[in-house]
């Protein structure tokens, strides 16, 4: 394992002497505009195991992406190598549908100390709700990036991160804004607390997600990653591309269905990824 393979795999060419905020801000967006946010083993028959030199191996070598516990993890590793202060965190995960936190922690991310500052870094969230950089550790404020306003809040040593949600445009539809929030509409994302966890923290977790029938990462086939506008999502059979800020307070939404060949193309084109097993959306 060697961390100029690692810059290699992300296409940063940049100084890292220094582990201060703007270098761990760079690595950190080359990391997710080139480490798809994907669960396709589950979809392909492999197994995806938990440890630092398969993720390596799955991620650096054969240019795949990985869900929050394999991307984390490798980029938990980099930051190590290059001498920050970083530990790995627990999070529990908000489901919609259940208007609820998970009972169970579901999630990992990063916390980074800098100059006596704490940030949250987490490059495995994918989708509309990655930020785009490190966000700094303090209660109630708002952090406008490219995909949003995001915010802790932080009650009796539980953290709540949640973003602000902007209206949707989808120009194949008659209706001009679908999903429209009132503005300010919150989306909550999860909650943490800063106890330091580590990767074998994980393992249930890791072999759970991918033998439990009722959970979202086995019912679909995601692939997300982060573009220098917006993003592209492929989930089944679906290609969702979304440009940020398309209009004030407006993102573009483009939906396309594909054909079977269509996602194997898709997942090269758009994503850098070729599969070593049949994919099955």
């Amino acid at each position: 394992m060697n961390i100029q393979e690692y810059f290699a795999r992300i296409s940063y060419k940049e100084s890292h002497k220094d582990a201060d905020l703007q270098t761990l801000t760079v690595i950190f967006q080359h990391h997710i505009q080139a480490i798809p946010f994907e669960n396709l083993s589950m979809h392909c028959g492999e197994t995806i195991k938990l440890d630092l030199q398969s993720t390596y191996d799955k991620i650096v070598r054969k240019k795949r992406g990985g869900w929050c516990l394999e991307s984390n993890h490798l980029l938990f590793w980099a930051l190590q190598e290059l001498g920050y202060d970083v530990c790995i965190l627990g999070g529990n995960s908000y489901e919609p549908a259940e208007r609820a936190y998970t009972a169970e922690i579901n999630h990992i991310l990063l916390k980074v100390v800098i100059e006596g500052n704490s940030y949250i870094v987490d490059a495995g969230f994918g989708g509309a709700y990655q930020a785009w950089q490190p966000l700094m550790l303090i209660s109630g404020k708002d952090q406008p990036q490219i995909p949003g306003i995001f915010r802790f809040m932080e009650d009796n040593g539980t953290w709540y991160f949640e973003k602000v949600k902007r209206k949707h445009y989808i120009p194949e539809q008659s209706v001009p804004f679908t999903d429209t929030p009132e503005l300010g509409n919150i989306r909550k994302i999860y909650t943490f607390t800063l106890e330091p966890r580590h990767i074998n923290d994980f393992q249930e977790l890791n072999t759970y997600l991918q033998v439990s029938p009722d959970n979202i990462l086995q019912k679909k086939s995601i692939c997300s990653l982060q573009t220098a506008e917006g993003l592209y999502a492929l989930v089944g059979w679906t290609f969702t591309k979304v440009k940020y800020n398309y209009m004030e307070d407006v993102d573009l939404v483009q939906i396309t269905t594909l054909t079977d060949e269509e996602v194997e193309k898709t997942l090269k084109d758009k994503f850098n990824i070729v599969l070593e097993n049949k994919l099955v959306p």
